[in-house]
């Protein structure tokens, strides 16, 4: 009965007759045969309907992953060690000078070995005052030779790492516990031309200290901070930008204002503008 290969006799309803097994068949198939006939028809209009979109779409998703958000220190080391080990031919890098816990020190030293094993070059910039942290020194004694390049500049912009012209990470948090994946071509492009513009105006590492003292008896260091200075920061402002403590930053401006023969902080400014320091090329 539940199959339909029975059914009341029309003359007797005492009794039950067979139906063939074919015709019971046929009619429990064709109600399911017009639900997959209209499904069908239904996917094919879908089908078309979509179809002059599927191009954009895919642009779409590829835009979706040209910026990710990297959460928490787990995630964005995993991030940059698929992105070293993917890389060919060469990572930029620029490392504001914080000082680091060793094993985060050990960290970086194990994901640049297979780059340098592989022949990929690599270069870093510094600031000036990592010149004279002794563990930053160390690091860099461990690489210091053939593709591995480093160099100094007075200030930096924050922390960056770009590997060939595919991907680059930077931190949006002070923290550093948040960072982006940025792999839109035209972001990564602009990224290389900011490594380049500074890389070409800073020092290599085996050149020397720049705090040198020039010819008007006031160093590298301090006609930098003379200029900021100038443009109006304070003390905390100027020692985070050029990458030292606050009381070495205010050292140096005490030095500054005894070679100016500056008596007050308002003073200073005015020698600063009046003595033409500025407009010196360091």
């Amino acid at each position: 009965m539940e199959f339909d290969l029975l059914h009341p006799d029309p003359d007797d309803p005492n009794w039950l007759r067979p139906v063939p097994a074919s015709v019971a068949l046929a009619q429990r198939l064709n109600p399911l045969e017009r639900e997959i006939t209209e499904r069908r028809q239904l996917s094919t209009e879908l089908a078309e309907a979509f179809e002059p979109f599927m191009d954009l779409s895919a642009q779409t998703t590829t835009s979706a992953h040209a910026v990710t958000v990297l959460e928490g220190l787990d995630r964005i080391n995993a991030a940059l060690d698929l992105a070293t080990a993917q890389c060919q031919n060469e990572v930029l890098t620029v490392q504001p000078a914080h000082r680091h816990p060793e094993r985060r020190l050990i960290e970086a030293l194990e994901r640049d070995k297979p780059l340098i094993e592989r022949g990929v070059r690599i270069r870093t910039l510094y600031q000036h005052t990592a010149r004279y942290s002794p563990e930053r020194l160390a690091w860099v004694d461990q690489f210091a030779a053939g593709k591995v390049e480093y160099r100094t500049i007075d200030e930096l912009v924050e922390r960056l790492i770009i590997c060939d012209d595919t991907v680059a990470f930077i931190p949006i948090r002070d923290d550093r516990q948040v960072a982006l994946e940025l792999r839109h071509p035209g972001l990564v492009r602009y990224l290389i031309k900011v490594f380049e513009f500074m890389w070409n105006r800073a020092v290599p590492l085996s050149a020397g200290a720049p705090y040198e003292t020039a010819p008007d008896g006031i160093t590298d260091i301090q006609h930098s901070i003379a200029k900021l200075l100038v443009e109006g920061h304070v003390d905390e402002a100027i020692a985070r930008r050029l990458g030292m403590n606050v009381r070495t930053c205010r050292a140096h401006i005490a030095k500054l204002a005894q070679a100016l023969g500056s008596g007050s902080r308002a003073q200073l400014g005015f020698l600063i503008a009046q003595s033409g320091i500025l407009k010196q090329e360091p």
